[in-house]
């Protein structure tokens, strides 16, 4: 579907079924130089089973329009906003990597409007390498291909799609390199540049719940406990076993069970 957001047209997906607002409605946020499809595998459960969905590209990704935005607070308080364009008072946030900072953000800053948050992929500082940052700058493909390398677990990059005849690594690689230019150099710096994690984890007033890849090179498990420390009581974890950090990927129907226990 399009929504109208800031005078924009943003795309979304809503799981196969209309918005109605009489239902509670789950956002599904993507992570760096990624978009709407990425929740694919879960998404269109809970849009099957009581809830209203919406998985947005982000402005300036996939098939949105918009300027990108620099920073993790802008993209926080651009989703609050999309929430109200959607005709919603308040949502649940399912976010992966970049998209768990932003799911965190709002919920810190936006309480009244935020029931609670799953967040996968996630840390308490999402530091980019500098090389990796420099090649994403040039809008070198090898970028791309360098965080590919890295987003999944050992067997999972060599095949194994729950999805017959598809390949993760091609899948997750394309969708990436569709982005426009200067959208994964945009994300990447506003995940490292992201220092607030630990003090909005501590702010967070909802139910929260850290979804771990077993095999996860992509973030640090000291950053990650450190995370879940500072939620408190707050926190729940689940760990993926066999999934790297492209989790729902990989193992979409564990990560789906761990939502439904979650969000029922």
């Amino acid at each position: 579907m399009k929504l109208q957001v800031r005078g924009h047209t943003i795309r979304s997906t809503t799981g196969g079924r209309p918005l109605d607002t009489a239902q509670p409605l789950v956002v599904f946020l993507h992570g760096a130089s990624q978009d709407r499809t990425l929740w694919a595998l879960q998404q269109r459960y809970f849009s099957h089973h009581g809830w209203s969905v919406l998985s947005p590209d982000l402005p300036g990704h996939g098939g949105s329009g918009g300027e990108l935005m620099p920073t993790i607070e802008e993209m926080a308080a651009w989703v609050a906003d999309l929430i109200e364009a959607a005709g919603f008072d308040k949502a649940a946030l399912v976010g992966h990597s970049m998209g768990s900072l932003i799911a965190l953000e709002l919920a810190a800053t936006r309480p009244e409007i935020v029931s609670r948050i799953a967040l996968s992929g996630t840390t308490a500082a999402m530091r980019v390498h500098e090389d990796l940052q420099s090649s994403a700058d040039k809008d070198d493909p090898q970028a791309h291909h360098m965080i590919m390398g890295w987003s999944l677990s050992g067997q999972s990059g060599l095949g194994g799609h729950p999805t017959p005849g598809l390949w993760m690594h091609g899948h997750l690689l394309r969708t990436s390199m569709n982005a426009a230019e200067g959208v994964l150099a945009n994300d990447l710096r506003a995940c490292h540049i992201y220092e607030t994690a630990l003090d909005r984890a501590a702010a967070v007033q909802c139910p929260a719940l850290i979804i771990m890849g077993a095999e996860d090179r992509m973030v640090h498990p000291k950053g990650t406990r450190q995370l879940i420390d500072a939620l408190g009581n707050n926190a729940s974890i689940v760990e993926i076993k066999g999934a790297g950090h492209s989790m729902m990927i990989e193992r979409p129907d564990d990560v789906l069970d761990a939502l439904i226990r979650f969000l029922a």
